[in-house]
């Protein structure tokens, strides 16, 4: 089991950056897979990186080139980011760290992401 928090969202105007942090209660290395989801609203709660333990990386299309997941090297931090460039209004959600672990996903609280001018 794991519990996730994150951290660093907040109003940002187009164009912008925002860096989310996902801290977890417990080592991160050896975690199947982690991740950034995210969810607007009307809509399903979608992929938008993930870093697996190999940390092998993927995005989805629309962040490519703008959006970094990276894990602190310091593995007593258990910590993901997210490093959000070039923000767009259509990337206004709320952000949720996921973690799989034993064929379980894992959740965090979410954090608020808002992109207006």
């Amino acid at each position: 089991q794991v519990q996730l928090v994150e951290s660093g969202g907040g109003l940002v105007q187009p164009g912008g950056s925002l860096r989310l942090s996902c801290a977890a209660s417990r080592g991160i290395f050896n975690i199947n897979a982690m991740g950034w989801y995210r969810q607007a609203p009307g809509k399903q709660r979608e992929l938008v990186a993930t870093i697996m333990r190999s940390g092998i990386t993927n995005y989805k299309d629309s962040v490519k080139g703008r959006f970094t997941i990276s894990r602190d090297s310091d593995n007593a931090k258990n910590t993901v980011y997210l490093q959000m460039n070039s923000l767009k209004p259509e990337d206004t959600a709320v952000y949720y760290c996921n973690a799989y672990i034993g064929f379980t996903d894992y959740w965090g609280q979410g954090t608020q992401v808002t992109v207006s001018s």
